[in-house]
């Protein structure tokens, strides 16, 4: 993506399933969990680079034994970190203790982290500071094991000011308003209600306080805590979480909006934001790695045992497409496989475009994650070649030379775009900055002919048009091309997101900018506040989370217009080259992606009713020139 923007969070969770003598006899290493934690985080990578954490527990430890180990990071390496701090525990203990570490058990009780279930998180901060204290997981400790809890997600919720309040209400007295502290401290809460009826009930049997514990932790209800907690949860979520005494859950939001696999079997119970990690992490095929259900969470009690347990009514699923466009790892085979066509679909768009004048055009990509729907592109262009080179043969009326001409012609691939370098922007000055932001990127010379050649570029989406203004177009235009088509393997980008990433501010959008020049051109920009006024007198009403007012202005003009207007934004004025932007259209990203239809971002559709409050509280700041997030 040529405009960066935040990524999704990532989870992982392990639970062995085995004595920990059995892995260290199997594979030669009391670390195994720890060490397949580290893979499934290191290929979730692409998930975290503000931060990562994880966390363990160890199950039936003494008293005075550390049940509960955490370890968090905002290094550069953050995952190396903490691994490398767990690392050097061990060599510790090995050095002082070599008679003692040939007992795996005696190293299960001395060697912090080492556990029976482990969760780990990698961050990617939405909006605050970037400190140890905002990575996950998070720990709400107590000396009852069973009142112990980790969380760690990929999730934001819309209704963080409802759920803070309903925290007062319970008599709490919450240290931060987040949405992070709240699930921790909602789900805290009913875990207490939960022992303390549990406690309650045996209390009344001749058990003693001792036994008491025992038996809570035997018969708590994890389902129960999670229903209670999750019910009125507003958001896209995959919560993961572990109790103190070793029973773990894994649990997503009703329209599966966030992505949550597992993969089980005798030895383990593995969980994973990306299938990939898993395959790669346990060498295992990809059939035998499963989706979470929506509204459902996977639970694993005390003993190791799973099971699928509904937790909140399921809705449509609305899995996001943003996701499989961009977030998530290439090397999923049907993320592979859709971002593949997402590229050939464009091709129709593509071929109008340019004429149909294949030898005088140069199809290249930015950046490196638009690469996969490049090979789709260029598939697609090859078919329409295969298709016009049939017509040539049926023809019969060219010469030889024609035909022959006709059948080795090739469509020109270029590497034309490279990232040289990402810059710092440590130069405060406006005209200073911007010209750095102009050497970002730089490109192959020599390969274009000079005002006959048109350049193709597929992006993989584009969101503020900034990078594509400031710097891409610029660059090109010094090749002397006839004409640049810059290509979005996305749709527009209309509406902010409140599900998981950092797109809450209406102006940052080229599409929105564009909406708003096409208000100005044709005199109807008092449509604006006409918007505005609507949004006022929903607020507080219940249509103020069941219309988005803004669609209506996007619904004023066609798909083309606004393409063609964001052509006008990203073209600097010094440029000569005729530039033309193409986008995704939504009916093709469906099809491409056809079991992820989350579409929000582009269409306005919202999956929940805190969604569509966004939206309209986001185009209400933007009237207000409040810079803040809209949830």
């Amino acid at each position: 993506m040529s405009d960066a923007i935040k990524h999704e969070c990532g989870i992982a969770l392990i639970r062995l399933r085995k004595p920990i003598s059995y892995y260290a006899d199997k594979y030669g290493t009391p670390m195994y969990g720890i060490n397949k934690l580290y893979l499934l985080m290191q290929k979730q990578h692409n998930r975290g680079q503000d931060g990562a954490g994880v966390a363990s527990i160890k199950i039936n430890a003494l008293p005075g034994i550390d049940y509960i180990s955490r370890f968090r990071s905002v290094k550069t390496r953050a995952i190396d970190s903490i691994f490398g701090k767990i690392s050097k525990e061990y060599r510790k203990l090995k050095e002082n203790y070599p008679d003692q570490v040939e007992d795996v058990e005696w190293v299960w009780e001395n060697l912090p982290f080492l556990g029976d279930v482990y969760l780990g998180h990698l961050r990617y901060g939405t909006h605050g500071v970037n400190s140890v204290d905002s990575c996950h997981p998070m720990v709400r400790e107590n000396n009852w094991r069973s009142r112990s809890l980790a969380v760690a997600g990929n999730f934001n919720m819309t209704n963080v000011d409802e759920q803070f309040n309903k925290l007062l209400d319970l008599g709490q007295h919450p240290k931060h308003k987040s949405d992070t502290i709240t699930v921790l401290e909602k789900i805290g809460h009913f875990l207490d209600e939960e022992n303390q009826m549990l406690f309650d009930e045996f209390k009344k049997g001749d058990y003693t306080n001792k036994e008491i514990t025992t038996l809570i932790e035997q018969h708590l209800n994890l389902q129960r805590v999670l229903k209670r907690a999750c019910k009125d949860f507003d958001g896209g979520y995959a919560m993961a979480g572990l109790t103190g005494f070793g029973s773990s859950f894994v649990v997503r939001d009703p329209n599966g909006i966030r992505p949550a696999y597992y993969y089980m079997d005798d030895e383990v119970v593995v969980v994973a934001s990306e299938k990939p990690a898993i395959k790669t992490a346990f060498g295992i095929e990809y059939n035998e790695i499963k989706e979470i259900a929506p509204g459902h969470a996977l639970i694993v009690d005390k003993a190791g045992n799973p099971e699928m347990k509904e937790i909140v009514e399921p809705r449509e699923k609305l899995s996001c497409s943003f996701e499989r466009i961009y977030f998530s790892r290439g090397n999923d085979p049907e993320i592979y496989t859709e971002r593949k066509n997402m590229g050939k679909l464009l091709c129709r768009q593509i071929l109008e475009a340019v004429n149909y004048d294949l030898k005088n055009t140069v199809f290249s990509y930015i950046p490196n994650t638009a690469e996969t729907s490049w090979l789709g592109m260029m598939k697609g262009i090859e078919n329409h070649l295969r298709d016009y080179r049939k017509q040539a043969i049926l023809n019969q009326k060219l010469t030889e030379e024609e035909l022959d001409e006709i059948l080795q012609f090739k469509p020109r691939a270029e590497k034309l775009v490279i990232k040289d370098v990402k810059l710092r922007t440590f130069i405060t000055d406006d005209d200073s900055r911007n010209d750095l932001v102009t050497h970002v990127y730089d490109t192959t010379y020599e390969v274009v002919k000079k005002g006959v050649d048109t350049l193709v570029v597929l992006d993989d989406s584009i969101v503020r048009g900034t990078t594509l203004e400031k710097s891409i177009i610029k660059m090109l235009d010094k090749l002397e091309p006839k004409k640049i088509i810059i290509v979005s393997c996305a749709p527009q980008i209309r509406y902010p997101d409140c599900y998981g990433i950092d797109m809450s501010r209406m102006k940052e959008f080229v599409a929105f900018r564009a909406l708003l020049d096409l208000l100005k051109d044709r005199g109807q920009s008092h449509k604006v506040q006409e918007t505005y006024n609507k949004c006022v007198a929903a607020a507080g009403t219940p249509a103020f989370k069941q219309t988005n007012f803004v669609q209506e202005l996007y619904n004023m003009f066609t798909h083309d217009e606004i393409s063609n207007k964001v052509a006008q934004i990203v073209k600097a004025p010094d440029v000569k080259a005729e530039v033309q932007v193409i986008y995704q259209t939504i009916e093709d990203l469906h099809q491409a992606c056809p079991n992820h239809k989350g579409d929000w971002y582009f269409t306005g559709n919202y999956p929940t009713p805190g969604g569509t409050g966004v939206v309209n509280r986001a185009f209400m700041n933007y009237i207000e020139n409040k810079s803040g997030r809209a949830y």
